[in-house]
Parts: structure tokens; sequence; C-alpha cells
């Protein structure tokens, strides 16, 4: 059996031998332009991708495709009908990096309540040393003990989230579809926007909540509120967002993921990180702890293993 692996370069230096140890023959390529998919993957019989898209046409030309496994959680990449009609199984990885983007979405929390960054730019400015006292308190400082957090999406990373946010004496507001409306302990958005300090975003990307976070719903929120996204760029209007900051509608905000990734050289919202000191930017890794991605490398030899045995692991079609 041969196999390829798209995009390697997405999961940084982490070592690919309990991968590439399964099959007679492998072919890595750091990275793949569209226009390179079919002709790498044309003998393949399984096919490892994470962000490199397999459109239907690509999975109908490729003759010896028989598996493929998703080297993340999200299978918008790979259309799964196309690989469905042709008897070829779609794995994925799951909850390899919710310890990962727990840490991460935390950190994002405690720099914005803290102001981290900017204090750490003042000291390496030399501003500590022109301080006529001890200390400096130039940038305000919160503590989320007695905070409330909302979230949107409680899954797997928002309950986690919501957990370790307790931890801090926070009180955690959950966010509800509006078609659960029997749900009596979670709150339709309008309602949750008011009340709460920090939102905090950990739901899928649908249809129906594409910019989710826009111009009336951050209108919702106090002045000293924060936003957080870990989830998926389109859920906020990144305009709309700035525009929010720059007015003083919400107090900060921390995003680590994009509408393109990686971001034109016009992105809108990297461009006003470089200039807005209440907005964070950090290039989607909150998943990327080395432990996070072992367990990723893990899973996917499982995966493999799985289906040479004809016992196919975390099929998502």
């Amino acid at each position: 059996m041969k196999g390829v692996i798209l995009d390697a370069d997405s999961l940084g230096d982490i070592d690919l031998y309990p991968i590439i140890s399964l099959l007679d023959h492998w072919d890595v390529y750091p990275d793949t332009s569209e226009d390179d998919i079919d002709k790498r993957i044309e003998t393949a019989d399984v096919v490892l991708t994470n962000k490199i898209k397999l459109s239907k046409q690509t999975i109908t030309n490729a003759k010896h495709l028989s598996y493929i496994s998703i080297l993340a959680t999200g299978t918008n990449n790979v259309d799964l009908t196309a690989a469905r009609d042709k008897g070829i199984a779609v794995s994925n990885s799951q909850g390899y990096s919710t310890a990962s983007v727990v840490q991460h979405t935390l950190s994002l929390i405690l720099n914005l309540a803290t102001q981290m960054p900017r204090y750490l730019t003042d000291v390496k400015s030399g501003l500590w040393q022109q301080s006529n006292v001890f200390t400096r308190l130039d940038h305000p400082i919160s503590e989320l003990n007695g905070k409330l957090l909302g979230i949107v999406g409680y899954g797997e990373l928002g309950s986690n989230v919501g957990r370790i946010a307790e931890a801090f004496g926070m009180q955690v507001l959950i966010a509800k579809r509006a078609d659960t409306i029997d749900d009596t302990s979670r709150f339709l958005l309008d309602d949750l926007l008011p009340r709460i300090d920090i939102l905090s975003l950990h739901c899928p990307l649908t249809d129906a909540n594409q910019h989710l976070i826009n111009q009336r719903t951050l209108g919702l929120m106090k002045p000293t509120a924060f936003v957080v996204n870990t989830a998926r760029g389109k859920l906020v209007n990144s305009g709309d967002l700035i525009s929010a900051l720059e007015q003083g509608v919400i107090a900060g905000a921390a995003i680590d993921v994009l509408d393109t990734e990686p971001p034109e050289k016009d992105e809108l919202l990297t461009a006003a990180a470089a200039r807005l000191d209440n907005l964070l930017v950090t290039p989607h890794n909150a998943w990327g702890a080395r432990e996070s991605r072992m367990r990723l490398v893990q899973q996917t030899r499982e995966n493999i293993l799985g289906h040479i045995s004809g016992n196919n692991l975390r099929v998502v079609n």
C-alpha cells in the first residue's frame, strides 16, 4: 500500500515515524498546491490531509484511493459524500487538542485581563526605569474572580474552558441555540451578551452562525467586555469587531482564527493588531502544544491500522 501526506508542515516539527512506518511506501510533502493535488494522490491508497482540500472531482479521479484520514477534527476540506459514494472511508482525529486549546483560550483571557502584552512591551522599552515609584499601573488590570464568562459551543472544548474558568472564580453562562427553547439552564445569545464580561467562542461554523458576532451583537455587550475566538474565523465579522474596538463598544478581543489562513497581506485583523493595543491575534496555534500534536499522530496511526485490519476508526462519512 502507498500513502501520501499532503501538508506535513502543518504539524510542525513532530515525529511522523509512527505513521510512515505502517505502509510499504510514503510520499511526504511539506505542502501541496491546488494544481498538484490530483497528481500527487493518483497512485495513493491512503491520503492524509490537514487543510488541503479534496474535492469531489479529485476524489473521483483518484483510481487507487481507499482511505482518507484527516489530520484534524474539522472535515469541511473533504467532500465526504463523494468519498462515501466511491466507498472510501474518511476518518478524522478527535479530542486530541482539548488541553492545548483550553490552555490557550485561558491564556488569551488572562492576557486581556492583566494587559500582560502591553506591560511586557513597556518594560522592554525602558518605561519601568522611568517610574517615580516602584511599579507601573498605566493599563487597567482586572480580576477574573467574580466575572461572568459566556460560552458559545459547550462541547468538549467549551465545557472544559468553563471548568477551568470556574477555578478562577468566574461564573459560566452557556448560550443555547434558538431552536432549543426548552432548555432553561442556557441563554439565548441576545439575553446572554448584555450580562457577560467575557465571550468565548467554541462552536463549529455553519451557514446559520456565520458572522454571529457582528455590529448588532457587539453592541449588546458591556463596554468593559472582551471577545475571545479560538473556534472559526468566520464566526466574527472582522470589520465590525475592529470598529467596536476602535470606538470603545467593547474593551478588547483576542483572536486565534481568521477567515483566510494564512492571512493575505491586507488581512483586516492582523493589520489592526499592529496598531490596536486592545486586539491580540495569534496564528491559529491554540491546538499546537507538542503533546497535542503527538496525540494527533498517534490517533492517525490508529486510524490507519484500523483501516488495514478492516475495522475503520473515527469514521465521519
